[in-house]
This record gives C-alpha cells, sequence and structure tokens, in this order.
C-alpha cells in the first residue's frame, strides 16, 4: 500500500494491499478499496462507496458524493464500482437514494472518459465506454458493452441495451434497444452495430437475425405491439434475438423511434 504523505485517508477507511493514494487525495470514513486499484491526485472519494480491484482512477474525480436530488435527506445509500475500471479525469459518480434502491453501481472493465458524470441509482454493466463527457441522468440502466459518444446525455429512468451503440451528442429520452445505433437530438436509429457483434463473436446467421429484427422493429410500417410479437416469435428459435426481444416487451419510457 502506498499512500502520499499530503493524502488524508480517514482511519476507518478499509485499503487493501497494492492499492496506491495520490497526492493531496481524499479517502473517507465508509470507504473500501480493492487490491491493485490506483487512485490519483486530487481525487475526493466519500459517502458509502466500495471499489473493486486493479482499478486505476485519474486525477480530480469525486466519487461516492451525495446525490444531486433535493430529496436526499443525509441517508447512508452507497456506490459500488467493481473490477479493473478505468476513471479518467474529473469524473463524478452519486451514490443511490432511498426513492430507488439506495444503490449506484458500475460493473467491471469499463473504459470511462474523461467528465463522464453518473448520477444516483444508475446501474452501468461490463465493458461499456463512456467516451467525453457522456452524462446519465438518475435511474439509468447501461447495459453490458455499450458505447456512450462524447457528449452523450442520457434521461432520467432511460434504458440503454447492451451492445449497443450512440454517436457523438447523442440525446436519449427513449430506451435505446441492444444492438441498435443511433445519434442525434432526439436520437434516431441508424441501423445495427454490426462492427461491435462481430467483434464480440456474434455469428454472421445471428447478425443476420438481429437485422431482421431491426428491420421489423423500424422499417416494417408495423405497430409497436405487432413488431413485438413478431420479433417474439422469431426469438424462440433464434437465442441471439431473446435479449432485444425482452428488451422491446419491458420499455417503460418507449422506445426509440
Amino acid at each position: 500500500m502506498s499512500i502520499h504523505p499530503t493524502a488524508i485517508v480517514h482511519p476507518g477507511a478499509r485499503l487493501a494491499e497494492g492499492v496506491q493514494v495520490g497526492a493531496y487525495s481524499i479517502v473517507g470514513e465508509h470507504v473500501v478499496i480493492g487490491e491493485g486499484t490506483s487512485v490519483g491526485p486530487h481525487v475526493v472519494i466519500e459517502g458509502h462507496t466500495t471499489i473493486g480491484c486493479n482499478n486505476r482512477i485519474f486525477q480530480f474525480c469525486s466519487l461516492g458524493s451525495e446525490p444531486q436530488d433535493k430529496k436526499y435527506a443525509g441517508e447512508p445509500t452507497r456506490l459500488e464500482i467493481g473490477d479493473g475500471n478505468t476513471i479518467r479525469e474529473f469524473c463524478s459518480f452519486s451514490t443511490g437514494t432511498v426513492q430507488d434502491g439506495g444503490l449506484t453501481r458500475v460493473g467491471h472493465d469499463n473504459w470511462i472518459m474523461a467528465y463522464v458524470h453518473v448520477a444516483h441509482d444508475c446501474v452501468v454493466g461490463d465493458h461499456t465506454i463512456f467516451a467525453n463527457n457522456a452524462t446519465l441522468a438518475g435511474h439509468v440502466t447501461v447495459g453490458d458493452w455499450a458505447i456512450l459518444g462524447g457528449f452523450t446525455g442520457v434521461h432520467q429512468f432511460v434504458r440503454v441495451g447492451a451492445h449497443s451503440f450512440c454517436g457523438v451528442g447523442t440525446v436519449l429520452l427513449q430506451d435505446l434497444p441492444p444492438f441498435v445505433t443511433v445519434s442525434g437530438n432526439p436520437a434516431a436509429p441508424h441501423g445495427i452495430n454490426s462492427e461491435g457483434l462481430r467483434r464480440r463473436g456474434y455469428s454472421s446467421d445471428g447478425i443476420t437475425a438481429i437485422k431482421r429484427a431491426y428491420k421489423t422493429l423500424y422499417r416494417s410500417g408495423l405497430t409497436l405491439d405487432e413488431a413485438r410479437r413478431q420479433i417474439a416469435e422469431a426469438a424462440a428459435n433464434v437465442p441471439e434475438l431473446q435479449m432485444f426481444s425482452d428488451f422491446i416487451a419491458d420499455s417503460g419510457r418507449g422506445i426509440v423511434r
């Protein structure tokens, strides 16, 4: 364990072997940091925050701060960050609120660039990429392998599906299904993330089936309910479609159209 002499680490904080804390950083009483995680200079980690192993946290980040929610009244809500994440400069992750599950969670192996904000009660999966200035409002869910381009803004309670792709400056006001590529303000669909799926081992047949489902949803002229039924029937025989089918069946805010 290596703690710079100018860093302030509360005696109650629990830091594992191999943790590094840079100059002028502050680590609060209820913070837990796993083995091999490095914390750069001028970082503030507070609240009931648990950080896993082998993360790289760069300078000027604020993790575990109070949620930006006027209803928050000091409850001991939490932030959990998994293993192997890269969190670049000036990122801010808030704890949850009791109005939801009381937890903000970021998974494993995420690549999070500068000035990203993850608001209260968000759930971020694994292997995501958040480009500079991507912002999540409260209660947002982001699936595994999703990519958010720079300056993407996601409205509260929106779900971002796994393997989806948002172009630079995208504004998401509704749910983004898995595999779909969008851009614009408000977001509009532009096909599926074929290249990302190939890189992750999806078969040609699976990608073709996903393209057909995309066309059913966006280009067939069917109503949303009709498209849902047709995609659900196809998913019964194509496992790659089940995620897509389940997502559009459960959408609360409506689908990006």
